[in-house]
This record gives C-alpha cells, sequence and structure tokens, in this order.
C-alpha cells in the first residue's frame, strides 16, 4: 500500500473542500450527476502531534533585578566574604535555582534605580568605589534602619559583577541606562566599555586594567526607564 503524509495545511485544505462538496449535495440534490462516486483509495491521512508550529523567542522569559529593597543586597550579593554559599559573593542558591528556570534575559540596574544610577561607580577595586545614596529609598522603613547598603548604596555589584550572574545563570545581559540625570554621552561611554575590542579604546584598557580584557558583547540596552514619566518626560 501507498504511505502518503500529509502536512497540517494540505489536511485542512482538503477537509474544507470536502465540506463544500457536501454543502453541495445537499443543496442541489437533482445535480447529483455532476459528482462521481467516491473512489476507494489507499492512502492514509497521517497527524504529527509533535510537528513544530514556530519557535517561541527565549527572550520572552526574561528576568529583573534592581538595586531596591533586598533584592541585591543581601538578595543576589551576599560578598565573598559572607558565610552564605557564593561563587565570587554572588549567591550560590539564587544562580541554582535561576539555572533550573533558565531565562532568556536580566534586566539591570533597574527600573527607577537606574535613572538615577552612574555607571561609572560599579567599577574598579570595590573597596575604593564611591558610596552614595539610594535615591529611591524615600519611605519609613528604609530611613529608620541606619546605615545599610540598602539606603546607603556601597556599588558592591556593578557592570562587571552582574555581566558575571548572567554567565553562571546561562542569560543575555540587558542593561538599562541613566538618560535622566547623565547626559547621552555617558551612555555611549558604557557601550564603549563593555563592548570595545581589547586594546582598540582607552574604556577597553580601563575595563582590562579591572579584570576583564575580552569585552562582553552585551547586545540589549534600555534607553533610560519609563521615559514618559519616572524616567523624565520625553514625548
Amino acid at each position: 500500500m501507498k504511505r502518503g503524509r500529509y502536512t497540517r495545511r494540505a489536511f485542512l485544505g482538503a477537509t474544507v473542500a470536502a465540506g463544500a462538496t457536501l454543502t453541495l449535495r445537499r443543496a442541489w440534490p437533482k445535480a447529483a450527476f455532476l459528482w462521481s462516486a467516491p473512489q476507494a483509495t489507499d492512502s492514509r491521512i497521517e497527524i504529527v502531534l509533535s510537528e513544530p508550529i514556530g519557535r517561541i523567542a527565549p527572550e520572552i522569559y526574561g528576568h529583573f533585578i534592581e538595586h531596591l529593597g533586598g533584592v541585591i543586597y543581601d538578595g543576589v550579593w551576599v560578598g565573598e566574604d559572607s558565610k552564605i554559599p557564593n561563587i565570587g559573593g554572588i549567591r550560590k542558591a539564587l544562580v541554582d535555582a535561576m539555572r533550573e528556570i533558565k531565562p532568556g534575559v536580566v534586566r539591570w540596574p533597574g527600573g527607577c534605580f537606574a535613572d538615577a544610577y552612574d555607571w561609572r561607580d560599579g567599577i574598579g577595586p570595590r573597596e575604593r568605589r564611591p558610596r552614595r545614596t539610594n535615591f529611591w529609598v524615600d519611605n519609613r522603613e528604609w530611613r529608620e534602619v541606619g546605615i545599610v547598603p540598602q539606603k546607603y548604596e556601597p556599588n558592591h555589584f556593578g557592570t562587571h559583577e552582574f555581566i558575571r550572574f548572567c554567565r553562571l545563570i546561562g542569560a543575555q545581559p540587558y542593561i538599562a541606562a541613566n538618560v535622566r540625570t547623565l547626559p547621552a554621552s555617558v551612555f555611549h561611554q558604557w557601550i564603549e566599555y563593555c563592548n570595545s575590542p581589547p586594546g582598540s579604546t582607552t574604556w577597553a584598557e580601563i575595563r582590562e586594567a579591572n579584570g576583564d580584557r575580552e569585552p562582553f558583547n552585551v547586545r540589549y540596552w534600555g534607553v533610560g526607564n519609563e521615559s514618559w514619566g519616572c524616567g523624565g518626560n520625553f514625548t
């Protein structure tokens, strides 16, 4: 017996045609002679349930981390000297969990925090990085807790740490730039710092001096955050 293979499109087309023929025969029974009697066939219809329809972009299943509350400190970053199991300062339990989820992208540093963040504060030796008041911590809960990293940003989790976190969990980095309180030229310098080939620019040399000779090759960039309100009235 000859075996045939129908695609989904061919199967649907044949079904519609057969339905139309049956409708016409019922509507005009006297014209039945226009149709010949059905012929026996040795073909068969094969429905392939596992046939793919299309590819879902993994970037749809992204995640987001921001320097608000305990998301970064002590959620993502616990420090290399912490008693909490960590990989270079990044919480190991989180890395293990995110590897199971397989996120497509992770966005950082915000959110609203991105609109006040200067990426240059988060590079270089951690002990020399400047500490800043977190612009977005303005509720009573944080005002009363004293000097904590959630309130006074130590910048221990910066660009290099974020890239390492993304690599550990197998996600693409998505960086949201500050175009609310910094000029666009600083955004351009951040791209240059992350993506310039080794030795090609001063920022590439600074990146190498900070521990990463090879570029980060960041593909996804956010031009500000909530540019219609929180990040500025751009519309």
